[in-house]
């Protein structure tokens, strides 16, 4: 049975070193902290002008008392045990205060990094120069850099935890003062006295006022669906089990096709462009066309326009006035059997719409103009003069297109009825 290769172990250069010196470097390193750090912080003002200096109850910059404190967790650490054992923490506050102050004030985690590794940076050339006053070896103040810059990640994990914190904490007051300027802007109140809250609520999320909106209602692709990426200024409330939207100047250049990259995989339906105080208007007809998206009659499956609908959103919203109408304008029909008063129906629509002759009519519906002349004398015969009145003539196209829309075209009963 052939043996097991031997494990290899790599000795720390920096454990081989006499406890004398590394008391020695230690000693130095502590005394020279307080100076350290205030050679870093200077360091640190002069390239980043832009921090903010924040005292502590005893009038002391917090980030010199955070800078000194991490120089000392980690020359303790390198004093009482071997670095190998285990990262040095500096307890949470300082660092971690540090990174939310960062995202408070709207800089990046890159411009924080950089910061950090300023400071390991000068505190390395400080330890170098100790390391030579008490003869460390080369071999374990290079371990001891690798040490710095894994410490120095710790450092990092912390003020991220605050970046964060910062971040999450900015977004979701953003989140809520965007829903009450969308709530201010659906109601209708607000038309009085355009130029009080709607103002101040708007210029607390920088949006500058817009002269039109449109306004959408969505269906979520999935439960768990993330926010679309509609992009700046198109105000976006998750919150509602169907989205709604807010589009400021909805025909600017390039927003339409922006919109239609980002709802990609979405459906629901975009409201008329309509002056910002009408904007409930706007909500009222995209919420009238998810209904009607909803109960399959109208297509399913993207973000319509309702500009692109009217006639469906027109004659498919007021049903019960529709299917009375329906009652009366075809009760000709009633005694015509279901195939034979859709038939009927489809000539009559033909002829309603086009306004030409039996050929007109022929070539429309594809069949034979003779076919068509039986059926327009069936027609007078049914409706009678009513037929040549202007306003039954109205009465009947409305009620048909309504019903081709549906895909009930020519049926006599109402929708409750038998």
């Amino acid at each position: 049975m052939p043996a097991r290769p031997a494990t290899v172990t790599t000795r720390s250069a920096w454990h081989d070193v006499p406890r004398l010196q590394v008391r020695q470097f230690a000693a130095i390193a502590m005394a020279e902290a307080p100076e350290l750090a205030d050679e870093i912080l200077r360091e640190i003002r002069r390239e980043y002008p832009h921090l903010p200096v924040v005292l502590d109850e005893s009038g002391e910059p917090m980030a010199l008392v955070g800078i000194r404190r991490a120089i000392e967790v980690f020359v303790q650490h390198l004093e009482n045990s071997d670095y190998s054992s285990g990262r040095p923490t500096v307890p949470p506050g300082v660092f971690q205060e540090f990174g939310r102050g960062e995202g408070l004030g709207g800089r990046s985690l890159d411009s924080l990094q950089a910061i950090y590794r300023m400071g390991v940076r000068l505190a390395w050339r400080r330890f170098a120069d100790i390391g030579q006053r008490v003869e460390i070896p080369p071999p374990a103040m290079y371990e001891l850099v690798d040490a710095g810059y894994e410490y120095l990640d710790g450092l990092v994990d912390q003020s991220v935890r605050g970046y964060a914190e910062a971040a999450a904490r900015q977004a979701g007051e953003r989140l809520r003062l965007q829903r009450r300027l969308m709530e201010l802007i659906f109601a209708e109140h607000h038309r009085g006295d355009p130029a009080d809250a709607l103002t101040e609520r708007a210029a607390r999320i920088g949006w500058p006022l817009p002269e039109k909106v449109a306004v959408g209602v969505l269906l979520r692709p999935a439960r768990e669906a993330v926010a679309p990426a509609v992009g700046q200024g198109v105000l976006l409330d998750m919150e509602y089990e169907q989205p709604r939207m807010v589009v400021p100047e909805p025909d600017a250049a390039g927003r339409p096709e922006l919109l239609h990259r980002a709802l990609t995989g979405w459906a629901g339906a975009i409201g008329p462009p309509v002056p910002l105080a009408d904007a409930g208007k706007s909500l009222r007809w995209a919420e009238a066309a998810v209904g009607l998206m909803e109960r399959g009659l109208l297509p399913a499956g993207e973000v319509l326009h309702c500009t692109e609908h009217t006639e469906a959103l027109v004659l498919l919203q007021p049903e019960e006035l529709i299917d009375d109408l329906a009652l009366r304008c075809l009760a000709p029909l009633t005694h015509c059997g279901p195939t034979h008063g859709r038939r009927l129906a489809e000539t009559l629509l033909a002829w309603l719409e086009t306004r030409g002759g039996a050929p007109e009519v022929a070539a429309r519906l594809g069949v034979h103009p003779q076919t068509v002349r039986y059926r327009l004398r069936q027609i007078r015969e049914l409706w009678g003069a009513e037929i040549d009145d202007p306003d039954r003539r109205f009465e009947l196209e409305l009620v048909l297109r309504a019903q081709r829309l549906r895909g009930t075209l020519g049926e006599t009963r109402g929708r409750g009825g038998t």
